[in-house]
């Protein structure tokens, strides 16, 4: 079906259960270009959003149904998946063979490499069987900054992760330029809560993780692929590096720390700062902070926001950047929405927040 050329586009929501689904909810429902056409999720199908959700009740209400791929196609433009990996997959062919311009959540469509991804995700390879290996190369990574023009015209956005979204941002400019040594790259990440989900887990209950903090897939985390394999492509050239992620509590917010080594020694940290601001100018999302403020994920909480900082230091050559995210947002449902503007010909910053509610 054609993409409606009518001012409000009709926007459907596969998996508007989870965290990331109830972002989505929100964004679209307040948003002055799309509307809510369908809401599935199986955990409450049958019910209405609203008695569901009474914290988060939406303009017209809706009943949430199960994935009915025939009836979703034909009241949408867009279709947003947010459901777990290796799911997605066997949904979006039948969607994109509608004419839906599909947008998703998971990992399925990351990795031009289909290969690769049954690597990386060996266990859902298991479970859902895959052969769309062309759409896998045509799938668009949707890390907006970077990708606009592709982004804009493509049928498939693969939206980016969480904690590739924190490490790319200030990762990319440098690689990018040559900057920094592909060697001895590493990535220090800690996550809310959140990050695992709505379902229950034993380590994010209240008496498991707070007051505490642990680092949680330490040598072969997923997204340590997926953010090589962005890095390699900015690089030009095989990026190996270490990330290790940490589970603090708190619910929502990431921040990366990440530590390489500057090929040019002279370089200063106001060098650097002035450098990412040229590279980021007219991103309405990405602020450059002053030399010496470091970044905290409150200032980026409930917003699209990533917040960046850099240090260098002279006694080894080292750069040290940081950046701060909401996981869900940026990291999640707001940058997929900021992919949807961009795709609907829109300005990418529309119906997302940018300014947090502090403290």
């Amino acid at each position: 079906m054609a993409i409606s050329k009518s001012e409000i586009s009709r926007v459907s929501i596969i998996g508007a259960s989870g965290h990331g689904g109830l972002q989505l909810v929100k964004l679209i429902n307040d948003h002055p270009n799309f509307e809510i056409t369908n809401l599935s999720g199986e955990r409450s199908a049958g019910n209405s959003w609203n008695d569901t959700n009474p914290f988060m009740k939406i303009n017209g209400d809706k009943e949430i149904s199960k994935s009915n791929i025939d009836e979703i196609a034909e009241v949408s433009d867009y279709v947003i998946l947010s459901l777990p990996n290796g799911l997605s997959s066997q949904l979006t062919p039948l969607l994109l063979e509608k004419g839906n311009r599909v947008l998703d959540l998971s990992a399925d469509y990351r990795f031009k490499s289909l290969a690769k991804w049954k690597e990386v995700y060996s266990k859902e390879a298991e479970k859902y069987p895959r052969f769309d290996y062309e759409l896998c190369e045509e799938a668009i990574y949707g890390f907006s900054e970077e990708f606009r023009s592709d982004i804009s015209h493509s049928r498939l956005i693969a939206c980016p992760g969480c904690y590739p979204t924190s490490s790319l941002s200030v990762l990319i400019p440098f690689l990018k330029q040559g900057l920094i040594e592909s060697e001895g790259i590493i990535i220090d990440a800690k996550s809310g809560t959140s990050g695992g989900g709505r379902n229950p887990n034993e380590q994010l209950l209240l008496s498991e993780c707070s007051e505490s903090i642990k680092p949680y897939g330490v040598i072969g985390h997923r997204h340590t692929a997926e953010i090589e394999s962005v890095a390699s492509h900015f690089a030009g050239h095989e990026i190996n590096l270490q990330f290790t992620p940490h589970l603090v509590p708190m619910v929502r917010g990431i921040l990366s720390t990440v530590y390489a080594r500057l090929r040019d020694p002279g370089l200063t940290a106001e060098d650097c700062k002035i450098l990412m601001e040229a590279f980021y100018k007219n991103q309405p999302f990405i602020d450059i902070l002053p030399v010496g403020i470091y970044p905290a994920t409150k200032w980026v909480k409930n917003t699209n926001k990533v917040m960046i900082s850099v240090e260098v230091d002279k006694r080894n050559g080292r750069i040290v950047l940081m950046s701060v995210i909401d996981n869900l947002l940026k990291g999640q449902a707001g940058q997929a929405i900021q992919n949807l503007n961009i795709m609907h010909g829109l300005e990418q910053d529309i119906g997302l927040p940018k300014i947090t509610f502090y403290p």
